[in-house]
């Protein structure tokens, strides 16, 4: 079986998006991982539901503060200048369409750039939080996550089967094999993880993939 890569390799890949300056909210789980691997020399603010602007990486559990953790309950740090302030008008500035970037998770993400990642069948839910805001008010939104289920499924669908968090909102996917561009014309293949085929990558993606003509792999 072919190796691929892991979360925090996935994460240096999706930082390297990130420009000098921008206003960025990473949502639960693999995203937050993005917050310790800022390329040198970019300064980004990063924005939390929960009311903070400007925190820098994530702490350790051994830090946590409960009064200072993002909405993914992951302690953070401090950093000079960050600000803080209610939920309202957090919210307000993603509405706004003042957040540049949201790095999401997701369960699937169809063809046409549809979001599902807050419910799934068999599983309980608490509900999807910040994720449709967050998925219909920031400027661009990427997902990262696994190509596949555990058992091997594809998460990347011709439509999602799963509740949906918003339509149409996803601009780039970043998975454990690919990267990939959603376009008015479907999913664009940009990169591949090193020794991966395009026609590997096709075998456990539902979706039909565009192959872009500077097709490459990954580097970090």
């Amino acid at each position: 079986m072919k190796s691929r890569l892991d979360e925090q390799t996935i994460a240096l890949r999706v930082a390297r998006e990130f420009k000098d300056g921008m206003v960025i909210n990473l949502g639960y789980g693999m995203p937050g991982a993005c917050a310790n691997l800022i390329p040198e020399g970019r300064t980004i603010y990063f924005h939390s539901e929960n009311g903070m602007l400007g925190y820098g990486a994530l702490g350790t559990d051994e830090e946590k503060d409960y009064e200072l953790i993002n909405a993914s309950d992951q302690p953070v740090t401090r950093m000079p200048g960050m600000c803080f302030f209610d939920s309202a008008m957090s919210f307000d500035m993603i509405r706004g369409g003042h957040v540049d970037v949201v790095v999401l998770g997701a369960y699937q993400v169809s063809q046409k750039g549809d979001l599902a990642n807050w419910g799934r069948p068999g599983r309980a839910a608490t509900g999807m939080g910040g994720g449709m805001d967050l998925a219909a008010g920031c400027r661009q939104v990427i997902v990262m996550m696994l190509h596949t289920t555990k058992d091997g499924a594809p998460r990347i669908v011709r439509q999602c089967s799963f509740p949906l968090t918003a339509r149409s909102c996803v601009n780039k996917v970043f998975t454990d094999i690919a990267v990939m561009d959603v376009t008015k014309d479907g999913l664009v293949l940009k990169e591949v993880a090193p020794e991966w085929t395009v026609q590997e990558v096709q075998a456990l993606t539902e979706a039909p993939l565009i192959v872009a003509p500077d097709l490459k792999e990954i580097e970090l």
